[in-house]
């Protein structure tokens, strides 16, 4: 193959030469053909920079993972489509600095993003963006006005992930509520348990390290001397000190070995049958023997006293760790998780817990049921799982509001279908402003009167805390 290597006769260009381009095979100031260009860009939108440049390698191309990010770079965007679904979230920055995403909820690809959560900004976009049918939101009051002021005609709707946040919440409220009824899910306290064997001091003391070492080296010193070896071979053999093999060997048990010399006085003996009988009454606290015995006029310090009570306190029982109710948080998530995943500690104590509380079992039954219908993409039981919490008398133990009504504020497209089951709206708690730069903030609104028999609801946020599934 030959190209033509052609020169330019005006003197006024700054092109002196210039070759020939053969349509498909190369492109002017380009090292690669378009077909190489195109695979290390592929490559490089899969695998990113170190990834991309290894792959390369693998098929001949040898490039450094910057120019691999370089030619990323250098890659112009897709042309943005406004989607039918579209997903509006935020996110945090950096400390309290949080941002606005905006994904496509049918190919689940990020559109654009945004520093801060502004209605304006976000109603501006809708605007140059026409066609979103629905718009997958949280409870923010910003993101309700942002998408009510761009897409009017959108239905605002809840995704999975804030449907089952409130889900979650409102089963957290009922587990509170029912705080006395926790206690059932602990295994009833065995009445049959076998009475402690009482060990003898001399099996304590033969289960001991120096009882085991004082029994072995007994039965060598006393093996080697039944032989007619002298003391001294023996402790040569044995690595011991001549004095130690004739202690064991004029010994006739092991047990002889292990006495210790007699105590020396101390000045706590005029006391030890006041501490005797202060044990017997059930007082087996050693800081407080100590106080009594010095107003008695003790003047010695509290470690005698504590190794006084050391013996018998060996001789006291084990009190067996006392197993804590699960907290409400914890019946929460018992109700909450899959059955397929739950570990066999919870599928023994829920099953308990159930059969003592009647809300909770009810409560477990509505989260099955609205588990299906999640998970199946199947509405067609709402209605009929909506009369049932209106008549379970779950959904008025805190609100007053009716779940039909919401579910048909839900149904027009001005609510949040999780706000049903504990997640209220959030300008009940929160007034919007205008501040003089044309943007929308949230101020707290003046609390509401409220009865004193009714205690009342925890805060609420923009982004409650999720409870686990």
């Amino acid at each position: 193959m030959s190209v033509r290597h052609l020169y330019c006769e005006n003197p006024a260009c700054s092109k002196v030469t210039f070759a020939e381009q053969v349509p498909g095979l190369t492109v002017r100031y380009q090292r690669r053909t378009p077909l190489l260009q195109h695979l290390v860009e592929a490559v490089g939108v899969v695998l990113a920079g170190r990834g991309g440049a290894r792959m390369l390698r693998i098929l001949n191309v040898t490039l450094s993972r910057c120019t691999v990010l370089s030619q990323l770079m250098q890659m112009p965007l897709p042309p943005l489509v406004a989607p039918r679904v579209l997903g509006v979230d935020g996110f945090a920055l950096y400390g309290d600095t949080y941002g606005t995403i905006l994904v496509d909820a049918t190919t689940r690809l990020p559109l654009t993003l945004w520093e801060g959560r502004d209605a304006e900004q976000l109603s501006h976009w809708l605007r140059a963006h026409p066609g979103v049918e629905v718009a997958c939101r949280d409870g923010s009051l910003t993101y309700r006005q942002g998408i009510t002021a761009g897409a009017p005609d959108a239905v605002q709707v809840s995704d999975r992930f804030h449907l089952w946040q409130g889900l979650s919440r409102r089963v957290h409220y009922i587990a509170s509520a029912d705080r006395g009824c926790l206690a059932a899910a602990l295994p009833p306290a065995s009445e049959s348990d076998p009475a402690p064997v009482e060990e003898t001091s001399e099996d304590t003391a033969g289960d001991t390290r120096a009882g085991r070492h004082a029994r072995r080296l007994f039965d060598a010193v006393h093996a080697l001397t039944r032989t007619g070896r002298s003391h001294s071979s023996v402790a040569r053999e044995l690595g011991l000190d001549r004095r130690a093999v004739r202690k064991y060997a004029r010994a006739r048990s092991w047990q002889e070995v292990m006495c210790r010399p007699p105590r020396k006085p101390s000045t706590l003996d005029p006391y030890l049958d006041y501490l005797q009988q202060r044990w017997d009454e059930g007082q087996h606290s050693a800081k407080i023997l100590h106080e009594e015995l010095q107003t008695k006029g003790y003047l010695g310090h509290y470690q005698c006293v504590k190794m006084s009570v050391a013996p018998p306190r060996r001789s006291l029982p084990l009190d067996e760790p006392r197993e804590r109710p699960p907290s409400p948080r914890e019946a929460a998530r018992w109700i909450t998780t899959h059955p397929g995943r739950r570990s066999p500690h919870i599928n023994d104590r829920l099953p308990r817990l159930l059969d003592h509380c009647s809300e909770l079992r009810h409560t477990h039954d509505l989260v099955r049921r609205f588990a299906d219908m999640v998970d199946n993409r199947d509405a067609t039981p709402l209605q009929g799982w909506l009369d049932n919490l209106s008549n379970s008398g779950l959904a008025s133990r805190r609100s007053r509001r009716s779940p039909a009504r919401g579910s048909a504020r839900c149904r027009a497209g001005d609510h949040n279908p999780s706000q049903h089951w504990g997640q209220r709206r959030p300008h009940h708690r929160c007034q919007a402003a205008e501040t003089p730069d044309g943007r929308t903030r949230r101020r707290p609104a003046p609390p509401s009167p409220r009865r004193p028999d009714r205690p009342p609801p925890p805060p609420l946020c923009d982004r409650p805390t999720v409870l686990p599934r």
